[in-house]
């Protein structure tokens, strides 16, 4: 399933009561303070880092694929009186009016492009929006199979109006070759005596360090740094552009 397609109705709703991490603005507001302004998060989604960084007043935009997420997005500035620019296009097909000092993903959400073609396309993407001199932020993970505990156990949180909302692993396939681990999920909404039950593909498209820097390349980008985070599965990629 397209990530615009699974980001959408009640995973879109469920999202943000229900995610296992919230992204913190600090690292990214230092790395957009160090790369310089104008900046541009993509796969923003409902907000988090994106409107944390624009409550410090940095000039960062956002750009994702689903509308759904982005009209969330949307709603939480309004009521909190922040002024924020959104786009809604694929992060593989890019083509916005303005260039960026930083380009940055909050998280591996690059991890969501689900084969090497489109992962090409979308460096492509950064490489043409990144001004003279930028840096691109592009976090990576190698996903581990879920436990077998894990599956069934439900993460449960409460709407604001009542609602008993469900998340939870429904089966999970694993194909090296390929690089991929598709994980069904099942999100369900309860209240009163309505049910709302869904059960959604996600997909997560791995790359070796050689296999993604060689895709930068090709796409006009080198990896300046690679950094590993707390978390021994994430690397943080800093690409600039090799003109």
């Amino acid at each position: 399933m397209d990530p615009a397609d699974f980001y959408t109705g009640i995973v879109a709703e469920l999202y943000g009561p229900l995610k296992a991490v919230s992204q913190d603005p600090a690292p990214y507001a230092a790395f957009v303070q160090e790369a310089g302004a104008p900046a541009l998060e993509l796969g923003c989604g409902d907000g988090d880092p994106l409107l944390g960084l624009r409550r410090l007043g940095l000039d960062v935009e956002g750009v994702d694929s689903s509308a759904d997420m982005l009209d969330r997005c949307r709603r939480r500035a309004r009521a909190e009186g922040l002024d924020v620019t959104v786009h809604h296009q694929r992060m593989e097909a890019l083509d916005l009016p303005r260039r960026y000092r930083a380009v940055f993903l909050a998280g591996p959400t690059f991890n969501l492009l689900p084969d090497d073609a489109t992962a090409l396309a979308a460096l492509r993407g950064v490489r043409a929006h990144l001004a003279e001199g930028g840096t691109a932020l592009v976090p990576l993970f190698v996903p581990s199979p879920t436990p077998a505990e894990q599956f069934g156990r439900v993460r449960t949180a409460t709407a604001d109006d009542g609602a008993e909302l469900r998340v939870s692993v429904v089966s999970e396939e694993r194909d090296e070759s390929a690089r991929t681990q598709t994980t069904l999920l099942r999100y369900e909404r309860h209240h009163g005596g309505g049910s709302t039950v869904v059960d959604r593909p996600w997909t997560i498209h791995w790359h070796s360090r050689e296999g993604f820097e060689s895709l930068a390349a090709t796409a006009g980008l080198t990896a300046v740094s690679v950094r590993d985070t707390t978390e021994a599965t994430l690397q943080e990629y800093r690409l600039r552009s090799t003109d």
